[in-house]
């Protein structure tokens, strides 16, 4: 995908913009109360962590893609993908890595997401 350039300066791509995004949310906008209940679907800190990435991926990828993005993330964010991934490929779920390796997961799993939907939905 080609840059387009404002005078001699590149703008971010979308994946870079979807990536930017899902930064801020996830890591400079959750909350310890976000993170500790997010997996719990009936939970208000669900769809308050779910609302501000719904808002900067809609304003990094337009309404749609922010909606169906939204909508992924909440689903990794039930730990249930991630569960399945680890038994399938049998990583540690506990010791000393367990932690770092279902952060990571998790990470790559919503960058995934939004390479898919930048590759295959967007317009």
């Amino acid at each position: 995908m080609e840059k387009i350039l404002i005078g001699e300066q590149p703008m971010l791509t979308p994946f870079e913009r979807g990536f930017l995004a899902h930064l801020v949310a996830d890591w400079l906008l959750q909350n310890d109360w976000m993170a500790t209940n997010k997996s719990n679907l009936r939970h208000p800190a669900t769809w308050a962590h779910a609302m501000i990435h719904a808002i900067l991926l809609s304003i990094a990828l337009g309404w749609l893609g922010g909606l169906v993005l939204t909508i992924v993330h909440i689903l990794i964010d039930t730990r249930v993908p991630l569960n399945w991934w680890r038994g399938f490929f049998q990583q540690t779920s506990d010791g000393p890595y367990a932690v770092v390796t279902a952060v990571w997961a998790d990470q790559v799993l919503h960058l995934l997401a939004i390479g898919l939907w930048v590759m295959f939905g967007a317009e």
